[in-house]
């Protein structure tokens, strides 16, 4: 496992919060340029656009536990359809709508019954999920994302990554990151954290004889 003392340095100087905010800003600065046939390319996250993705970020720091609860009742414990209906509040009528939304709520440290860490992991996966489409390349400090590979390794909670890399060693090659043990992946900490929540076109950065298999336990984010 990853020392702690290495990972988690920034984190208990700053917060995590902190954090957050830059990756949202960051994002925001990414997205300001996009053209209208950017802001409609298919996104990493299956059946949603880049446009669309950034307002469900949106969504995601608009509701407190009383309102996530609220909406799930609405729905009926449809937790998908609670999504669908949040995102849709949040996407605007134009794309210059969506991004300014997305701006009001970069300081917001609103946040569903999730740690904020778990915040912090959606904003740089769907990020990714956003840039990558796009050919956006973002430089992310190593803390920061063998902070959020340290969390998902060990959590199921709101995406499946625990039990996707079960029997699995993960080795960071640009980093402290490793877990597991089993047949071998290894690649950059930011391809771990993306092919561990489900990424599929991230394991063709990684190496070693356990990408078949992760590959095979990916599907649609």
């Amino acid at each position: 496992m990853t020392d702690p003392k290495l990972t988690a340095g920034r984190a208990r100087k700053t917060g995590i919060w902190p954090l957050i905010r830059t990756e949202r800003a960051a994002l925001a600065a990414d997205a300001a340029g996009l053209t209208a046939e950017q802001w409609a390319t298919p996104s990493l996250c299956s059946g949603l656009t880049v446009r669309e993705v950034l307002a469900h970020l949106t969504a995601g720091a608009s509701l407190n536990t009383v309102r996530w609860l609220a909406g799930v009742i609405r729905c009926r414990f449809d937790f998908d359809k609670q999504v669908a209906m949040r995102l849709a509040e949040q996407l605007g009528t134009t794309p210059a709508e969506t991004l300014e939304r997305f701006r009001q709520i970069v300081p917001s440290e609103t946040k569903p019954p999730l740690p904020a860490i778990a915040m912090l992991g959606e904003t740089i996966v769907h990020g990714e999920d956003i840039r990558r489409p796009l050919g956006v390349r973002r430089d992310y400090p190593m803390e920061v994302v063998t902070l959020v590979a340290d969390y998902y390794q060990g959590s199921d909670l709101v995406v499946v990554a625990k039990k996707r890399i079960s029997g699995l060693e993960l080795v960071a090659t640009d980093g402290p990151f490793t877990t597991g043990s089993g047949p071998r992946v290894s690649g950059p900490t930011l391809a771990l954290v993306m092919a561990m929540t489900g990424r599929e076109t991230y394991c063709d950065d990684l190496d070693g004889d356990g990408v078949k298999l992760l590959r095979s336990r990916c599907g649609p984010a």
